[in-house]
C-alpha cells in the first residue's frame, strides 16, 4: 500500500432507533469484518488512518489503526450526510429518502443536508488530509453516502 490511499466505509452497525445515528456502534459482524480487513496483507505500509467523527467510523478506524500501531485521526468533514432532521427511519423509508438524496443533489430531501453540500464537504476534507499526508499508505474511514459522493466527485460526476 506504500504511497496509496483507500476509502473504507464502516461495516454493519447496531441499529438503535433510540440513539442518534452518528452515535451508533459497530455490530459484532462489522467488528469481525474490520478485523479481517486489518489482517489483509495488501494494507502493509499503511501510515495514517483518518475517520469521520461518528462513532461507527471511529470504531472501524480503530480496529484498522491498532494493527499498525497508529493513532486514529478524526476529521468531521468525512462524516455522513446530515440527516438529523429525520433521525432513524425504517429501512424502506430510508432507502426512498436516500434515492431522492442522490437523484436531486441540489435539493434538501426531508430536511437532510443537500448532496451537493455533503459532496463539497467530503471532497474538501479528503483534499485537506491528502495535502498534509507524507509517505506511506493512507486510509480514510467514513460512510456509504459520503463515500459515494467522494467517488462521484473523483469520477467527475
Amino acid at each position: 500500500m506504500n504511497g496509496q490511499g483507500c476509502f473504507i466505509s464502516h461495516p454493519e452497525v447496531v441499529i438503535d432507533p433510540a440513539v442518534p445515528v452518528p452515535r451508533w456502534h459497530l455490530a459484532p459482524e462489522g467488528i469481525a469484518r474490520m478485523r479481517r480487513l486489518a489482517a489483509d496483507p495488501r494494507l502493509e505500509g499503511l501510515s495514517a488512518v483518518w475517520a469521520s467523527d461518528e462513532t461507527k467510523a471511529i470504531e472501524a478506524a480503530g480496529i484498522l489503526a491498532a494493527r499498525f500501531g497508529l493513532p486514529v485521526q478524526v476529521h468531521p468533514g468525512l462524516s455522513e450526510m446530515d440527516r438529523s432532521s429525520t433521525g432513524y427511519r425504517p429501512k424502506d423509508e430510508f432507502e426512498r429518502l436516500a434515492d431522492a438524496f442522490f437523484a436531486r443533489p441540489g435539493e434538501s430531501v426531508a430536511g437532510w443536508e443537500r448532496a451537493v453540500d455533503a459532496q463539497a464537504r467530503v471532497v474538501a476534507a479528503a483534499r485537506e488530509i491528502l495535502a498534509g499526508h507524507g509517505d506511506g499508505g493512507l486510509a480514510l474511514v467514513g460512510h456509504g453516502g459520503t463515500g459515494t459522493l467522494l467517488m462521484c466527485a473523483l469520477a467527475g460526476l
